[in-house]
């Protein structure tokens, strides 16, 4: 990855995160905590590893994405918005009545989304069915889907693991978020996953563990997903709840409520002196 496209990564990651907040605020709703953790991962996928065409939403021979943790919809929403799939002025109807923009991704409404998601645990099932049938039909097409570590508490999670290894998803990449906090507080207290990178090696699943704030190391995770054959390949990626927002980040608090005006404030000027900053590298 040259400087100059870690740059531009970096400044894409700070519009979603623009976004991100630009939507909850609006809706005074959502979750920013889990859509901030993951904005570079949304990031890096959406604009350098999969196969899309934002012109055309419903291509047939598209890589695909499933947000298994349905709820970080505002993080999803604001790339695909700074990708092109619709416009960024759109993301502070989130929630609203009438808006295509709703809670949870809908993939009858809001161009781009692959699955419409947001009962814990059944996005990756989706993703394993969308993996299989595209071996089945002879497609190169990779699928990805991103779970939460509280939502790995969940047995459909499980189930679907060992139906990805016993069908050798090589074409199936499950992203792990942990960053470590869910709605009632730290994982590890609430009903502890870990050693979650082993669980899932036990699976049957070739397994890599890095920053999920960190793009080189994405680029050499996902190209090494891409080169393993016959088995499905996870990536468990420590964050940051609320990443780069002072006030949110490592708090559970923020993992479903939205800021006020005087929140807002504080996020949008701190966001936007980052990517002043980086623009002006």
């Amino acid at each position: 990855m040259t400087p100059e496209e870690k740059k531009q990564l970096q400044i894409n990651a700070c519009k979603v995160r623009m976004g991100i907040i630009e939507g909850t605020h609006g809706a005074k709703a959502g979750h920013p905590g889990g859509s901030l953790s993951a904005a570079d991962l949304f990031t890096y996928l959406y604009f350098k590893e999969m196969k899309i065409d934002p012109a055309n939403p419903k291509w047939e021979d598209r890589d695909r994405f499933v947000l298994s943790k349905g709820h970080t919809a505002p993080g999803l929403y604001a790339t695909l918005a700074n990708r092109g799939f619709f416009p960024v002025e759109d993301l502070p109807t989130l929630r609203h009545l009438g808006s295509y923009l709703q809670g949870h991704p809908n993939m009858n409404t809001v161009p781009g989304v692959d699955m419409s998601t947001g009962s814990l645990g059944q996005g990756i099932s989706a993703a394993c069915g969308m993996a299989l049938a595209a071996k089945k039909m002879g497609k190169d097409v990779r699928v990805y889907t991103l779970l939460g570590d509280g939502e790995i508490q969940e047995g459909q999670v499980w189930e679907a693991c060992m139906f990805a290894a016993h069908y050798k998803l090589d074409n199936l990449v499950v992203i792990v978020d942990n960053n470590g906090l869910q709605i009632d507080g730290p994982v590890a207290e609430v009903m502890s996953p870990y050693p979650i990178a082993e669980k899932l090696e036990a699976f049957g699943f070739e397994v890599a563990r890095i920053d999920g704030h960190d793009f080189a190391a994405m680029e050499e995770t996902f190209a090494k997903a891409r080169a393993t054959k016959g088995k499905p390949f996870a990536i468990v990626m420590k964050t940051t709840k609320g990443k780069d927002v002072s006030y949110m980040e490592n708090q559970a608090s923020w993992h479903g409520k939205a800021p006020n005006d005087q929140e807002y404030a504080v996020a949008m000027a701190e966001l936007k002196q980052k990517l002043a900053e980086l623009e002006g590298m």
